[in-house]
């Protein structure tokens, strides 16, 4: 298999529980299908800045310094970005080649399409899915973008309960966009889906 590449746009050790079990290294990616109007990482779309190209192999390597505190905490790799489903490919190259007893966290907003979320599937440790909010027009007002793929994956997921339970969703209040009878709302339907686990919290907005 070719050693694949792609663009990083940070690499942040030493996380403790805030994205997955134990120590953990964030890694995001460039590259969003998103524009959210509080976007936490404007970087991962700016066309004016350039990021290195990481091999997987090389990754690994930089990675492993940190192998002790993941191994003595059941820790491991965070993927994120932007949105880290835009590089399913280097992902499952990355899981087949790096420690079998590193986990391996997915964080994502689920706007993608289907058959990237199958091909990482089977080597997801733990999903957080920002699913923003799952009414159709506030979605589109947050991010330009609908949410049919968003629910499609959702759906996908719940049929497969081995993926679902391994599932946080974080439900966020969105200043001048949505309420906490919106989030309720979302957070019914979720529960009708058959997920269980959820993270409510506020969007902290600086600038509005």
């Amino acid at each position: 298999m070719n050693n694949l590449s792609a663009k990083v746009i940070g690499v942040n050790r030493h996380r403790l529980a805030v994205d997955g079990k134990g120590v953990t290294t964030l890694v995001g990616f460039y590259g969003c299908p998103l524009r959210c109007r509080y976007c936490l990482n404007p970087r991962c779309f700016s066309t004016g800045k350039t990021f290195p190209e990481k091999a997987v192999d090389e990754l690994i390597d930089e990675l492993s310094i940190d192998n002790l505190y993941f191994l003595a905490t059941d820790g491991g790799v965070t993927f994120g970005g932007g949105e880290p489903l835009l590089q399913a490919d280097f992902i499952c190259e990355f899981r087949k080649k790096c420690p079998e007893q590193w986990n391996i966290c997915l964080e994502t907003c689920l706007n993608i399409p289907q058959k990237n979320v199958e091909a990482v599937a089977e080597f997801i440790s733990e999903w957080i899915i920002d699913i923003k909010d799952l009414n159709p027009d506030i979605y589109e007002r947050y991010t330009g973008e609908d949410n049919a793929l968003v629910l499609s994956n959702l759906r996908w997921i719940a049929a497969h309960p081995d993926i679902q339970e391994r599932t946080l969703i974080r439900l966020p209040h969105i200043p001048d966009f949505n309420s906490p009878e919106d989030i309720d709302s979302s957070e019914s339907l979720l529960r009708e889906m058959g997920f269980t686990n959820f993270d409510r919290f506020d969007y902290q907005v600086r600038n509005r």
